[in-house]
């Protein structure tokens, strides 16, 4: 649209050229501190420079405090405006005309002493069903991972054991649904789930969520099961274990690592898109999920912009918390094909 509109001289090809480069140049400055760790590691001889074309050998010079901080900031700013009131949140010093802004003005947009947990108490009042909303988002999120591991493992196990036709074809296929978006399967889903009278449930949110994760978690997955020797499981088949067997007992154990990293990411993805499918599928208050219900907080008149964003932190908390507990699987797992064996 923004082309459209330049080509028609409503706007300045300068201008888009500008903000091409001001985006390429914002991707390069965030990449600074991670390319400044690298030069470090590389002078103190601490890593190895042949190797430093290998995308998944650079994964694990990256310093992961350093990750954390740059994915935790955009928490800090819902967090700061949490605390404002909202008179305060969009409200700015006044200045006198050619008179500039001062440090302490500057930084009162962010800090002030009119700062208050009080939108953590409102939010409550203002959204009663905000507890159920939390709730209805964690399960669904969890009932999506549950379901979508107990499909993705015994198919990322096949396509990394055995040779069948069409192996290539249908790994593709499964790649090329991540290609189109939920929307654009709306109306299908939406004519399914009601021939099946599924509307208005759990169910609703769950069956499309768990069908567009799994082909993601089984190229996941699949990676992380082609690493394990064959050699293991030939051991185990020469004192008489099935395959089932074999795969329960040999080969789950040594993918934790791997299992780890796609449940996470199964969890978080569930965990995301909600909205769509909760506000096509679902017109039960008591089975909507957070992402939905949390449109509440907007009235006729006015948006509760701090009581959103402290409903937004609750909300969230889960996946934070799992992250912050998990980092160290997540990292070991994410970088296990760094390691040639």
């Amino acid at each position: 649209m923004y082309i459209r509109q330049v080509l028609k001289v409503k706007h300045d090809w300068w201008m888009y050229i500008l903000g091409v480069v001001g985006a390429i140049a914002g991707i390069g400055l965030f990449s600074l501190p991670h390319l400044a760790g690298i030069f470090y590691k590389v002078f103190e001889g601490t890593a190895d420079e042949s190797k430093l074309e290998d995308i998944n050998y650079l994964m694990t010079l990256f310093e992961s405090n350093l990750n954390l901080a740059f994915m935790l900031l955009p928490f800090v700013e819902m967090f700061v405006a949490s605390l404002r009131p909202i008179t305060h949140l969009f409200s700015r010093p006044e200045l006198e005309v050619g008179e500039t802004m001062g440090f302490l003005d500057f930084m009162s947009r962010f800090w002030s002493d009119t700062m208050s947990f009080q939108a953590y108490r409102d939010m409550w009042v203002t959204v009663p069903q905000l507890p159920r909303y939390i709730f209805n988002s964690v399960f669904i999120a969890t009932a999506v991972t549950l379901l979508s591991m107990c499909f993705i493992i015994p198919a990322a196990y096949a396509y990394a054991r055995f040779d069948f036709r069409g192996k290539t074809t249908s790994l593709t296929l499964f790649l090329a649904v991540n290609m189109f978006s939920g929307a654009v399967l709306l109306i299908p889903l939406y004519k399914l789930l009601r021939s099946y009278g599924l509307l208005n449930t759990y169910w609703a949110m769950i069956i499309p969520g768990v069908a567009f994760l799994i082909p993601t978690g089984i190229w996941l997955l699949k990676s992380f099961l082609e690493k394990i020797p064959y050699e293991l499981e030939e051991a185990a088949f020469v004192d008489g274990a099935s395959r089932l067997y074999t795969l329960r007992r040999v080969i789950l154990p040594l993918a934790v690592p791997g299992l780890i990293v796609v449940s996470v990411a199964m969890f978080i993805g569930a965990y995301a898109q909600q909205f769509l499918f909760a506000i096509t599928f679902n017109q039960n208050r008591d089975y909507m999920p957070l992402p939905a219900g949390i449109f509440e907080f907007v009235g006729y008149q006015t948006v509760l912009w701090n009581e959103m964003m402290a409903a937004s932190l609750i909300g969230i908390l889960p996946v934070l918390l799992i992250f912050l507990f998990m980092q160290k699987h997540l990292i070991s797992g994410l970088t296990a094909g760094a390691v040639k064996e």
